[in-house]
């Protein structure tokens, strides 16, 4: 599972949030930490460049949000970062540099590394994307098991890590592609610079360099 580590997946030069992943492995480990972080790193955020507008909720001056957007914090919009009509915040959001939130997007316990794309009718919710990663259209993190059971990683090579979490959406590193009307099941790990085919339904750890067709068909990118 070491794919699967914090250190493997992500550049934490590439958020706002690096210091919730400090002292854990797995990204999974900042899930249940995220709201409070964002109330404690909110207040301190530079005001010249930031904006408070209502509870918990700090906005870039630079970030562009279209009025139709809902915003519910505790929730973080980094600079340059736009936030497009209808989209739905639902709180404990953390939304990086030059990310863009798409129509009917809705987001909820989530940190989007800088240059994230989740840009039309995608569902995020209990899940860390990755510097540059891009949801296509209407892909969507599936965050609770249909058993309500709780959420366990499999590896393909017959690994396994109990995470102790009810909702797990998808952890995706840094440079992943996720094909359009794609799911992604509980406890899906995408490692970097990896490609999820359209239509996937996807489990597990996928390794880095990978492209995704089916769940029996993962080859490695040349």
């Amino acid at each position: 599972m070491e794919q699967a580590k914090i250190k493997s997946m992500y550049n934490l030069n590439e958020t706002i949030a690096a210091d919730l992943f400090q002292g854990k492995d797995y990204p999974w480990e900042v899930l249940p930490e995220i709201s409070e972080f964002i109330k404690k790193l909110g207040p301190t955020l530079d005001p010249e460049k930031f904006e408070k507008r209502g509870e918990d909720v700090w906005v870039a001056k630079s970030a562009k949000v279209f009025d139709s957007a809902y915003l519910n914090g505790p929730l973080i919009i980094d600079e340059d970062a736009e936030v497009r009509q209808c989209a739905f915040v639902r709180g404990s959001a953390i939304v990086g540099k030059n990310c863009v939130v798409g129509n009917s997007t809705e987001l909820k316990n989530v940190v989007l590394f800088n240059n994230v794309q989740v840009p039309h009718y995608n569902y995020v919710g209990d899940s860390v994307l990755g510097y540059k990663s891009h949801m296509g259209a209407g892909s969507i993190t599936s965050n609770v098991k249909s058993d309500k059971t709780l959420v366990v990683v499999k590896s393909r090579d017959g690994g396994e890590i109990e995470t102790g979490l009810k909702k797990f959406g998808a952890m995706l590193g840094d440079n992943v592609e996720v094909g359009c009307n794609s799911v992604l099941n509980p406890g899906t790990v995408v490692c970097p610079r990896s490609n999820i085919y359209p239509l996937s339904p996807v489990r597990g750890v996928v390794e880095a360099d990978s492209i995704f067709k089916s769940q029996d068909n993962i080859v490695k990118k040349n």
